[in-house]
């Protein structure tokens, strides 16, 4: 059966003298369904928000106000290594086998972590990095100085190249602190947009390969964190008065698309979804479900709290309560990767070096993608699944078209056996004549 798993991390001390709960537990890998459970812990980590990073292989976590990395083994339920880089860590997340950092004096870092390649970029923002999102192709920083930075991944991580790396474009609507990003899962330009949330008490949708401002949300009170669900059509943020907030983007009266309204008109969020209690504090993380169904958020006084999203305002559901102050809560992928190969040791990042060697294992129980997984994974139609079906309407199905003939020719022999019969009858008829 499909599980659902989350890890959280926590951060500062314990909050109560509660014994039941390891006081120097710091990660906790969680089952969400189909019945909640702890399955492991990793010790000795203090992680701040947005400083937890999950792989399938591992867990990256950024110390509070240090510049350091500790790094746990999923496969082996171990701490791996403590890694130190040149500057203090702010944010993290992943892409593929590169860690991205945001770091306290503005700069952006890049660790490989199968080759220990380390790539630094110059402070291209005058305050700290607060946030960082990746998607296939792009890297978005925010910022304590109310900037968005997008930047080109292939570009970063080219080789050998003697220019300084510098933003593709700047996101600069914002007039405060840029506390949460999310992005979608498009590839195309078109539909490719991110939501940012700022101390200003709004989130903005952006087109970040154009840089257009597609729409501006405002919200009583400034949200601290957010996300997009998984098929991005709708956006969850909670607020610092402890609301959260799910908007709807393509509802009856659409903030996208060609029926919306002109991307300059501001739209005041006024109905929050739901609200925790006032004991918990506002939640200071959030995560949803691949499905899409449920919404995690982790809150100062040490609670997990769940929301069901078909339950509006409905009191949310205590999943957990570990202790100390919840920062980070992030769900792993019930789907598998598909890479041949897998990170099983990371290798430490080397700056001094510039030759690399590839550490990786291959997967021996790789196999070939189903074609379920295909049309699973694919965006909208598969092209191969398009050209088969038009080919199975012009070409009809011979075995099928052979089939039919057999069977039209025993229903034909059959019926010349009545017409057989019923002429043998009506002779017989004729010869006897009247009575």
């Amino acid at each position: 059966m499909l599980s659902e798993e989350f890890v959280s991390a926590i951060c500062g001390p314990p909050l109560s003298s509660n014994t039941a709960i390891s006081k120097d537990i710091g990660i906790y890998t969680h089952t969400l369904s189909p019945a909640y459970s702890i399955k492991s812990t990793f010790k000795k980590s203090s992680v701040p928000v947005n400083c937890l990073a999950v792989s399938e292989t591992h867990v990256f976590a950024a110390q509070e106000g240090k510049a350091y990395v500790h790094v746990y083994s999923r496969l082996r339920g171990n701490q791996e290594a403590f890694v130190a880089f040149p500057e203090r860590i702010r944010c993290v997340t992943l892409s593929g086998d590169v860690l991205i950092m945001g770091t306290a004096e503005g700069r952006l870092m890049l660790w490989e972590t199968c080759t220990g390649r380390l790539v630094s970029t110059p402070a291209r923002h005058v305050q700290a990095v607060s946030c960082v999102v990746a998607t296939p192709t792009h890297i978005l920083t925010g910022s304590d100085d109310s900037d968005i930075h997008v930047w080109s991944m292939s570009q970063l991580l080219e080789l050998d190249s003697a220019a300084e790396p510098e933003p593709e474009r700047s996101l600069s609507n914002h007039r405060a602190g840029i506390t949460a990003l999310s992005t979608n899962s498009s590839v195309s330009a078109s539909t490719n947009f991110c939501v940012s949330a700022s101390k200003d008490k709004s989130c903005i949708i952006w087109n970040y390969q154009t840089g257009d401002a597609l729409r501006t949300l405002i919200f009583p009170k400034f949200p601290l964190c957010v996300s997009l669900d998984p098929s991005s059509r709708a956006v969850c943020a909670s607020c610092e008065d402890g609301t959260l907030f799910v908007t709807e983007l393509f509802g009856e009266k659409p903030l996208l698309g060609p029926s919306s309204e002109e991307a300059s008109t501001v739209v005041q969020i006024e109905s929050p979804f739901g609200a925790t209690p006032p004991e918990l504090g506002p939640a200071s993380c959030l995560s949803m479900s691949y499905d899409g169904t449920v919404i995690l958020t982790g809150h100062p006084r040490g609670q997990i709290m769940r929301w069901d999203i078909s339950e509006k305002n409905k009191t949310p559901v205590e999943l957990a309560n570990v202790n100390a102050a919840v920062t980070n809560v992030v769900f792993v992928s019930p789907f598998p990767t598909g890479k041949p190969t897998k990170t099983v040791h990371i290798v430490k990042p080397s700056q001094a070096e510039r030759t690399y060697t590839l550490a990786a294992q291959l997967d021996p129980l790789a196999t070939p993608e189903s074609r379920f997984d295909s049309l699973l994974n694919a965006t909208g139609f598969p092209k191969e699944a398009l050209e088969s079906a038009i080919a199975a309407f012009e070409q009809p199905d011979v075995e099928f078209v052979e089939k039919e003939e057999e069977e039209l020719q025993k229903h034909n022999q059959e019926f010349w056996e009545i017409m057989k019969d019923e002429r043998i009858v009506q002779k017989d008829a004729f010869r006897i004549g009247p009575v």
